[in-house]
């Protein structure tokens, strides 16, 4: 069946819904041997997939391991997924948010690599925070808390965690349909009726461009309602950090000024685009939202009180007076990267202290002397930390706040 399939993808044509699933339990149980999957990977990269092969690819990829089921909870079920910045800690804000709004949030999130963050490494700031729940006690927490944020278990999707190996391996990773099955199979893993995309468009994003991120926008929410989930998709600006925290527990602080009504303005407004619902800014005002954090934080077994701080500081000064025209998002990035704030190997650890405080974005004017940003460090790598900020900012004398919101995507369009 294996000679079938390759020959089918490298001549560019489109397989059944059975050869896909065959295709896919082969990866899984070792019949489809590593070389095989490496050419289908090339195949379908350079001949591509129809719409109906990625629905296909995406189904078999989600029904290659558990999926999640929440029996005796009433939804509906709602996860958001980001693809990723510096400074986007919307889930931290946005799962509580939607929990406090009715709905049930079971959110399966990951780690970031390189300059971009993720969700895990921050709420494991939180000291005594577990992100490795079993499906029991995520059951438990989800019915008494209405939301969680946890890790991927082994259970899930166990084909993408093979193929996405793989595609680093064969160069493959800019492929969309893979991106989008890639994606998809594991949030639709987690029963959910309703998914939400934030697709991010800028230097510190993974798509650079606004018509490659609508591109990949379109695909995940074709395939994703094609799956039997409503899907839709934001595209927001990640060509400058978001909000002031870029860190780990600085971004967890941050979170929860947001959740008591504060916090910076950019991530408040992101967060009730992404959220979709009337009351979501009374919510937020009110605190309650917080409370629910501080509920989804304890049955975690995380304690807030004890958020870890870096034991240095220092700013970085402009040098001219002016309006800044540039904040670049990916330079602020490598800044927190290179004082241990992220990793370049899945197995590296972290540092949950530090990070950069962003204190002036494009737009906003600036006098000569005044601090840009501040670095949180622990005495390593700041000096190059300082020179990644200094070459993220530019200041001239004219310029204008940039777009948050730059399109979406519905099941229509």
């Amino acid at each position: 069946m294996i000679d079938e399939i390759l020959r089918l993808k490298r001549a560019g044509q489109a397989l059944t819904a059975e050869q896909m699933g065959e295709f896919v339990k082969g990866v899984v149980n070792g019949s489809v041997s590593r070389p095989q999957a490496a050419a289908w990977l090339a195949f379908s990269f350079v001949r591509g997939l129809t719409d109906a092969e990625a629905v296909a690819l995406t189904r078999e990829m989600t029904d290659s391991g558990a999926r999640l089921s929440w029996p005796g909870i009433d939804g509906p079920f709602i996860d958001k997924h980001s693809t990723g910045g510096v400074g986007d800690k919307v889930s931290l804000v946005l799962a509580p948010l939607w929990a406090e709004l009715g709905l049930r949030v079971p959110m399966v999130s990951g780690r970031g690599l390189g300059h971009t963050g993720g969700t895990l490494d921050k709420l494991e700031a939180v000291p005594g925070y577990r992100t490795d729940l079993a499906d029991g006690a995520l059951h438990r927490v989800l019915r008494d808390v209405g939301c969680f944020i946890s890790g991927q278990t082994g259970e899930l999707a166990p084909a993408d965690r093979i193929l996405y190996a793989l595609r680093n391996e064969t160069q493959t990773v800019e492929c969309i349909p893979l991106i989008v099955a890639s994606i998809l199979s594991k949030k639709l893993a987690e029963g959910l009726d309703q998914l939400v995309l934030d697709v991010k468009v800028g230097s510190g994003a993974f798509m650079k461009t606004e018509a490659d991120a609508r591109a990949l926008a379109e695909a995940m929410v074709r395939v994703g309602n094609g799956a039997g989930v409503a899907t839709s998709a934001l595209l927001t600006d990640m060509e400058q950090p978001l909000g002031v925290a870029c860190g780990n527990a600085v971004e967890v602080q941050e979170s929860v000024d947001c959740l008591q009504g504060g916090g910076p303005s950019d991530l408040r407004e992101i967060t009730l685009l992404l959220a979709g619902h009337p009351e979501a800014a009374d919510v937020l005002d009110s605190g309650r939202a917080y409370e629910r954090f501080a509920a989804m934080c304890r049955a975690q077994g995380g304690d807030l009180s004890r958020l870890p701080s870096a034991p240095r500081r220092g700013d970085v000064l402009a040098e001219r007076s002016g309006i800044v025209t540039r904040c670049d998002a990916l330079s602020i990035g490598r800044a927190a990267f290179v004082m241990g704030a992220g990793r370049l190997r899945a197995e590296d650890p972290v540092d949950p202290r530090v990070g950069v405080l962003v204190h002036k974005k494009v737009g906003e004017p600036v006098s000569r002397g005044e601090p840009l940003a501040t670095l949180l460090h622990a005495d390593h790598a700041h000096d190059e930390a300082r020179r990644w900020v200094a070459s993220a900012y530019t200041i001239g004398d004219i310029g204008a706040p940039r777009r948050l919101l730059l399109g979406r995507v519905e099941a229509s369009s």
